[in-house]
């Protein structure tokens, strides 16, 4: 019936569409849209993944997640997911193979986050958002696993992103 703009920010719209069910019921429909967003995997080495720790305000937990963002409108997804790398953890991947797509929030919000795995990585540092406060940290691809069961892994983007990971050729071979 009607569409409205509640609130803008940089990285989302939030909206509220009006709309009639098929009994001819109306109803509220509340969403965000966005302009999706990347998730990295950074190999150092067969074994090594880089991840990211850091504080998440909503939850008031520290979380260990894989490096990742929205991506900037100006960017391709995969020149995203290298200047996110780049930002967060201080390297470029030379190669960088995608692996998959995913909805993090299926039925609050369209966005799409394209899953890389970041391979032949060169020290390149940019500046991170003012916002963001970030400790590498290098991990054996052992130890991921353990790291989810410990609850250190929380966040659904990083979970999902393993998950499809473990999947690929990428993991099954030990790139």
């Amino acid at each position: 019936i009607s569409s409205n703009i509640l609130a803008t920010n940089p990285y989302w719209v939030y909206n509220k569409d009006r709309y009639t069910l098929p009994d001819f019921t109306e109803g509220d429909y509340h969403y965000i849209e966005t302009t999706g967003s990347v998730i990295i995997i950074p190999l150092l080495s067969y074994d090594t993944i880089i991840m990211v720790k850091q504080f998440r305000y909503l939850n008031q937990k520290v979380s260990l997640e894989f490096p990742g963002g929205s991506n900037k409108i100006s960017l391709s997804s995969e020149n995203n997911a290298k200047r996110e790398l780049a930002e967060e953890i201080g390297y470029y991947p030379n190669k960088l193979i995608k692996i998959g797509t995913f909805n993090p929030f299926i039925g609050v919000t369209n966005e799409f986050c394209n899953v890389y795995v970041g391979l032949e990585l060169i020290s390149k540092k940019l500046e991170a958002d003012k916002s963001e406060e970030f400790e590498i940290v290098n991990l054996n691809i052992n130890s991921i696993d353990d790291k989810i069961q410990e609850c250190e892994i929380w966040s659904g983007m990083t979970l999902a992103t393993w998950a499809l990971f473990k999947n690929s050729i990428y993991y099954k071979r030990g790139y």
